[in-house]
């Protein structure tokens, strides 16, 4: 069998490579669902949007600001609320997570999507480096301040990568969170990740014994804004394999549409999906006691902010 026909080769469960967010859908009603999505405004955010508003579910859409997030709604109507959700910025978080509950509403799902990718020079955000903030701290401190209103069989998905492969050596820095000396965007940007899964993780053993689910997610490799920071020769690089390295948009939504609406996911809380199955992450990203600890570091640091 060729490479990418093993590539495409569908999982366990009938989906894989090249399954869709429509696909992974067919059939499901998901009116009266209610989801809350992160960085909805572009790219996978978009397209897992437009597909959970076209079976039916009420999307509660977040952006940075006002004006992208009620642009992002506009052409769905009821079923999109925009929200504002700016992951740096714990007034806009906690503003965020206050318009929720005073809608009275119980979340099905809340997928935590946005995020921002291999910033080229080392930046910090309330002394934390910025991806690792925006990335993990910010969905930590949303996805906590919402628990309270998901449902009593909520998900929680958190969409990860397999850039938790590259993680800076012995995983998550935890004495120099703000990068200092070890600074490299891949490196930061592949810890963020890592803490995504391990977050991820250390809910899933809080939900043990309920209905609730968390699972984390990898989509793929999309060509989305996200690239921006990329060095200019790697995206031609990237072109010309595009064939099997890339997935459409679609594609790439497919695995956290699935984790978090598919009837079949219920089972799969603390898993790790790639494709729309179950792969193992690292060795880090299973570790319990690294995952304990990132957990409370985390509660730390939200803690400490105005």
């Amino acid at each position: 069998m060729s490479f990418p026909a093993l590539l495409t080769r569908p999982g366990p469960n009938g989906f894989g490579f090249g399954s869709t967010a429509e696909r992974v859908t067919a059939g499901l009603d998901l009116s009266g669902k209610h989801i809350l999505l992160t960085g909805a405004n572009s790219g996978l955010g978009a397209e897992t949007l437009r597909v959970l508003v076209k079976r039916g579910a009420t999307v509660y859409a977040t952006s940075r600001t006002q004006a992208r997030a009620r642009a992002t709604c506009q052409p769905y109507g009821e079923l999109a609320v925009p929200l504002v959700c700016e992951l740096t910025d714990p007034a806009s978080i906690r503003a965020c997570v206050a318009d929720v509950k005073s809608r009275g509403v119980k979340l099905d799902a809340v997928i935590g999507n946005a995020g921002v990718m291999a910033v080229p020079q080392r930046e910090t955000v309330h002394g934390i480096e910025r991806q690792f903030f925006t990335n993990h701290i910010g969905h930590f401190m949303l996805v906590a301040g919402l628990l309270d209103t998901l449902a009593d069989n909520g998900r929680v998905v958190m969409v990860s990568s397999s850039a938790h492969r590259r993680p800076p050596p012995g995983g998550i820095q935890f004495g120099a969170l703000d990068g200092y000396g070890w600074y490299a965007p891949w490196l930061a940007y592949g810890q963020s990740k890592l803490a995504n899964l391990l977050f991820a993780k250390a809910l899933a053993k809080r939900f043990a014994g309920t209905k609730r689910v968390s699972i984390a997610v990898h989509p793929g490799v999309i060509r989305t804004n996200l690239v921006r920071h990329m060095a200019w020769w790697v995206v031609p690089v990237m072109r010309v394999i595009d064939w099997f390295v890339f997935k459409s948009l679609g594609e790439g939504a497919s695995t956290q549409v699935y984790a978090a609406v598919h009837p079949e996911a219920v089972r799969l809380n603390g898993q790790f999906l790639v494709n729309c199955n179950v792969a193992q992450p690292t060795v880090h990203a299973r570790d319990e006691e690294m995952a304990e600890r990132l957990w409370q570091v985390s509660e730390t640091i939200v803690a400490a902010l105005d």
